[in-house]
């Protein structure tokens, strides 16, 4: 498969996706969200008996590309649900993807960013990682990846993210459950490694059974959440404090904020 924003290698069954837009801090545009769902269904049905997401340069994912966020704005409310949707199903087959996950966080994850870096398995957040979902800063609303962060680290904790919008860093993360291990930047795809050939010495038949269960577990709830979070998040981008709030971030002026 060829890519222009991601890297997919394979080797001894450990699949590594790389995030490939370290100009622009691996920023998720329309094209990486349509590759990573062909990498994802090519995946799910090879040989390969771990996955391991990373990024490439400094930083994991930064959330949404500058280009395509100024985009949205004029996006009709057809276009916004297709949008919505489409995030949605790449969140959703990351979460239940059915091999093992492994997300090497070697830097920045934010707002969608974060999503991705927080729906696999396993987290390992080097030491210069930092977490946020920042979407409330400029009039967004983090609702698709909402319902998976409440049942990663709780309600309080949740609010405390997506209310607040702040960053943490890797310490906290781990604190609050966001990641599941700290790890060394020169160590970070090393213990991915060694994570994987752990893995891979459990029966294959067996991890895909367990993650077939513990996806079924959550899939009601999750069909019923995401319908609702994909309205929300369609329905939010036709505010003006959305409209406000992109302007403001790509003019990097303090937004004034209207409340409707």
């Amino acid at each position: 498969m060829n890519f222009n924003t991601i890297t997919l290698a394979v080797d001894s069954g450990i699949a590594t996706i790389t995030l490939n837009r370290p100009d622009k801090r691996n920023a998720i545009s329309y094209e990486l969200i349509n590759e990573l769902l062909r990498a994802l269904d090519g995946l799910a049905s090879s040989d390969a008996q771990v996955l391991i997401l990373t990024g490439a340069g400094k930083a994991f994912c930064s959330g949404m590309d500058l280009e395509n966020l100024q985009a949205i704005t004029t996006r009709t409310p057809e276009q916004n649900i297709a949008d919505s949707e489409t995030m949605a199903t790449l969140f959703r087959s990351l979460y239940e993807f059915p091999r093992p996950t492994i997300a090497a966080v070697n830097g920045a994850a934010v707002a969608g960013g974060c999503g991705l870096a927080t729906l696999c398995d396993f987290t390992l957040a080097s030491t210069e990682a930092k977490f946020g979902y920042t979407e409330v800063r400029i009039g967004f609303l983090p609702a698709i990846v909402s319902t998976f962060l409440v049942r990663q680290v709780g309600e309080k904790h949740a609010r405390d993210l997506l209310l607040t919008g702040r960053i943490i860093d890797a310490a906290e993360a781990h604190r609050i459950g966001l990641a599941n291990e700290v790890v060394p930047q020169d160590q970070l795809l090393a213990r991915a490694t060694e994570i994987s050939k752990q893995l891979m010495a459990n029966s294959p038949a067996s991890l895909i059974a367990t993650k077939r269960l513990l996806n079924a577990f959550a899939q009601s709830e999750l069909d019923e959440q995401i319908q609702l979070a994909v309205k929300e998040n369609a329905g939010i981008r036709a505010t003006e404090d959305f409209r406000e709030g992109v302007t403001s971030f790509l003019e990097k002026r303090k937004p004034r904020w209207s409340g409707r």
